[in-house]
């Protein structure tokens, strides 16, 4: 098991982005999500797009961006199948807020499946409030939309 505090968070750049999408499996299980994986979100926003580094490489990451509205959106977030169970997700989420509201962003939102009955927990732990929106993504793609208020205090481990 890792320790927490040997893991340094910030800001993804190019190479890291390649590879995240090259331990993809590492990160996502059978679940193929390269299709999200989207380079232009670490150009463009490279401040709200982070990566957890440990000695042994990248540990966990999340890609968001920030919205003209104020809104801090989370479009990735992910940790190593061996970096689980150690409050990473959570310190990451924290990282992200933090980035998010030195641009402005008062509130978070994060979207995923309805089947996603790990991340619906992960996010309503958090503190999200959850919205089942019909249609969200296009014609019968039912999504599992979280809102929160900012600051995000979170407790670590």
């Amino acid at each position: 098991m890792i320790a927490v505090m040997d893991i340094h968070i910030a800001p993804a750049g190019v190479a890291d982005f390649h590879q995240v999408v090259t331990d993809h499996s590492r990160y996502w299980g059978e679940r193929d999500l390269r299709s999200l994986h989207l380079l232009a979100l670490v150009q463009e926003f490279g401040s709200t797009c982070l990566i957890a580094r440990a000695e042994d490489g990248i540990r966990g990451y999340v890609f968001g961006f920030v919205t003209p509205d104020g809104t801090g959106y989370v479009h990735l977030i992910a940790t190593r199948d061996d970096a689980r169970g150690i409050g990473l997700g959570r310190r990451l989420y924290a990282a992200f807020a933090e980035a998010a509201e030195r641009h402005g962003a008062r509130r978070l939102k994060a979207i995923t499946s309805v089947e996603n009955t790990g991340s619906i927990d992960f996010h309503r732990s958090l503190g999200f409030d959850m919205k089942i929106v019909d249609d969200y993504n296009g014609p019968g793609r039912t999504m599992a939309v979280f809102h929160r208020d900012l600051p995000l205090t979170i407790a670590q481990p």
